[in-house]
């Protein structure tokens, strides 16, 4: 992968995204009988017509190394209180950890692993990869996903999992 210019002094965009609390997922993925996931950050819809979402892993995670060979990724939204799921997804890496062993999870049509417990979750096919520096985007194109959620859950965000120490470096 081509070295990015580091930005001038200056020029990185800090005054908005220090403010920014968004939500984090659990992304998950599965290729050649290897299953894993990670905690994201960086992820949102991108298209309404067709529908697509965009996930960004980073470049040195055990998760994309199984993502760039998968066909789907699952995507997991998480309640505030399941800051347990984060911290294992987010605070391990599969390098070392079956992160599968203690949760609940089953394969969906394709094959991906979803996460029984999360608050609610899609998956998606990969349509196609953009290169993003230190992270790789995947445009997904959403296939399968759990039944609607009653009401409006506190979702886990960004302030609730900022301190975590991460199982790779982003």
């Amino acid at each position: 992968m081509p070295e990015l210019e580091e930005p001038e002094t200056g020029t990185e965009p800090n005054s908005v995204t220090d403010v920014l609390d968004g939500p984090v997922y659990v992304v998950t993925a599965a290729a050649v009988g290897e299953v894993a996931g990670c905690l994201v950050g960086f992820a949102s819809q991108c298209s309404i017509h067709p529908p697509r979402f965009m996930v960004w892993l980073s470049t040195l995670n055990h998760t994309y190394r199984v993502a760039r060979r998968a066909s789907h990724l699952a995507v997991h939204v998480m309640r505030r209180d399941q800051q347990a799921l984060a911290e294992l997804f987010g605070g391990e890496t599969g390098d070392r950890v079956d992160k599968f062993r203690s949760v609940a999870w089953q394969r969906s049509t394709d094959g991906s692993p979803v996460l029984t417990d999360a608050c609610a979750w899609f998956v998606g096919r990969i349509e196609r990869h953009v290169e993003g520096g230190d992270h790789m985007g995947f445009l997904l194109a959403p296939t399968e996903q759990s039944p609607p959620v009653e009401g409006v859950p506190v979702l886990l965000r960004y302030r609730d999992v900022k301190d975590l120490e991460p199982g790779h470096p982003a």
